[in-house]
């Protein structure tokens, strides 16, 4: 491909670090100090009080939602997003709670948030809203309705580094957020994600839920005594409080993720601005060009259709591939994920028609390639080549 999803997100100066690191006669590899200080640099990044790394950003879904099950253990629903990663709406379900999903808005292709108001219930327990690719998907109405009626916000921040809403950074609003740093997002510690709260019990859960559940893992004394004294009978090196998980990261990519971090305003910066120059030269006649684009910090360019036009779309596919452009059709985690296999007997049949946008985007969707070195003379080249389908 001439023109890839991602190109040199892991620089040689990161893979430098990682050399010297195990040049060490006994170096530690597994969570250590590396692990504890990403952690502390990524909570006075994004600005919240408290961040767990985590191996993937699917596995900060999975921990987010066992935390949410802790508060509600009788289960309930979960206002999901149809146009998102598998883990948004698989986690949900692996923890007994029942998805509810709500269409998007195709200016940020995150839920549209009067969709969501409306399908709030005395069973909501949570809104897990996905910021799609950079866009910012909070609107005030939204964060005081949410407000009013004491329910969760969960953001999902793995493809929006950096966004933010007004001056606040994407993440650091609501009851907990989520990052990834896998290979192709804002930075990488090849695998890895992040959990971020403001909530000390939720801090202190997510360390132990980390950890198989282990107590030994929690930083707060007196929570940590606590389980010993009630538990006497037990080794406290091995008290386990929750039936949990190892979804552990390791020095390497604590090492690896505060390198990156210190490039990651710069790189939010060109992204943004490569998607400011690429919106300037794709044809508004033929493809969506209103995106909600303040505060955004983009992750890919987003290629949708204005009509259905089934003949225009192959034919885009075909300049795609013919161009070497590599494309992943749907946006965001394949398009509408009502579709899916793993939903079938779970939503009703052909639920997925009643998201319209969402259905739009999963089959005249699509998105490209947008990274730091990306340069204006290769968007030119690859607009030319969209435009002339």
């Amino acid at each position: 491909m001439r023109f890839p999803l991602m190109r040199n997100n892991i620089s040689r100066e990161d893979l430098d670090l990682v050399i010297e690191y195990l040049k060490q006669d006994d170096p530690i590899l597994t969570n250590g100090i590396n692990v504890k200080a990403f952690e502390d640099e990524w909570s006075k990044w994004l600005g919240v009080k408290y961040s767990v790394f985590v191996n993937s950003g699917a596995s900060a879904n999975l921990l987010t939602m066992a935390i949410l099950k802790i508060k509600y253990p009788e289960g309930g629903e979960v206002i999901t997003p149809p146009l998102t990663w598998i883990s948004d709406v698989a986690s949900v379900l692996q923890n007994g709670f029942t998805p509810v999903f709500a269409d998007i808005d195709p200016t940020t292709l995150g839920m549209a948030p009067n969709e969501i108001i409306k399908k709030i219930t005395h069973k909501t327990r949570a809104v897990f809203l996905t910021h799609v690719q950079g866009f910012n998907g909070l609107t005030d109405e939204l964060l005081s309705e949410l407000n009013r009626r004491d329910i969760a916000l969960i953001e999902d921040v793995c493809e929006s580094h950096g966004a933010q809403h007004y001056s606040s950074k994407l993440g650091s609003i609501g009851f907990i957020s989520n990052f990834s740093f896998y290979y192709a997002h804002h930075m990488s510690t090849i695998e890895g994600g992040m959990i971020c709260t403001n909530d000390a019990t939720v801090y202190q859960q997510a360390r132990m839920l980390r950890s198989h559940g282990m107590v030994r893992e929690c930083s707060d004394e007196e929570l940590k005594g606590s389980y010993k004294l009630d538990n006497p009978d037990l080794n406290p090196d091995f008290i386990f409080a929750y039936q949990a998980y190892n979804c552990r990261n390791t020095e390497i990519g604590g090492i690896m993720g505060r390198n990156q971090l210190k490039r990651l305003d710069t790189i939010v910066k060109k992204r943004t601005k490569n998607l400011e120059y690429f919106l300037k030269k794709i044809d508004p006649s033929i493809y969506r060009t209103e995106f909600k684009t303040k505060g955004s910090s983009n992750y890919a360019f987003n290629l949708i259709l204005n009509k259905a036009d089934d003949i225009l779309v192959n034919k885009l596919m075909d300049k795609m591939r013919k161009g070497g452009i590599e494309f992943r059709r749907g946006s965001a985690g394949g398009g509408n994920q009502i579709r899916q296999p793993y939903l079938k007997g779970i939503v009703p049949i052909n639920h997925h028609l009643e998201f319209p946008e969402t259905e739009h985007v999963h089959f005249y969707g699509f998105y490209i390639g947008n990274f730091p070195d990306l340069r204006f003379d290769e968007i030119e080249e690859i607009c030319e080549i969209l435009n002339s389908v």
